[in-house]
């Protein structure tokens, strides 16, 4: 009976894997998002990058950058590149959420001051990974100030 682990373990991680595929067709971006998403896109990996070098910044935050430069850049994801739309999401999903945690460890400025592209783009790149709302949030959760 040694294959039961096996099978269950291969079952759990197919269940695990459906879910996640579920999840992010509901809440994929929609049309318009989804192509600012992509015009964004060489700005964004010179930010990543920038933001992975800058050694004023946590360690923790610097490992995160580096570790999803690693996954953006491995063949194999959660959902395989060649399925439309969603195939895309998630690498943008895991993107915003990185961001946000950045914004919440180092602060929206230093996004903000390795940012290499225009304003108009800063502004679309806070709408899609929810920069601002992250900031307000870290922002609120400081020490009460008289």
């Amino acid at each position: 009976m040694w294959w039961n682990i096996p099978i269950a373990l291969g079952a759990g991680l197919l269940a695990a894997w459906l879910i996640l595929l579920v999840t992010l067709l509901l809440i994929r971006p929609k049309g318009a998002l989804l192509t600012e998403a992509i015009r964004l896109l060489p700005d964004l990996v010179r930010l990543l990058r920038r933001l992975a070098a800058d050694k004023s910044l946590p360690q923790g935050v610097r490992v995160r950058l580096g570790l999803l430069m690693v996954y953006l850049a491995l063949p194999i994801d959660l959902i395989p590149d060649f399925l439309p739309v969603i195939g895309y999401a998630d690498d943008a999903i895991i993107v915003a959420f990185v961001l946000r945690s950045v914004v919440r460890r180092a602060g929206i400025a230093a996004v903000r001051a390795h940012w290499p592209g225009t304003e108009d783009g800063f502004a679309a790149l806070s709408r899609l990974a929810g920069l601002q709302r992250a900031a307000d949030d870290a922002v609120g959760a400081g020490p009460e100030q008289p």
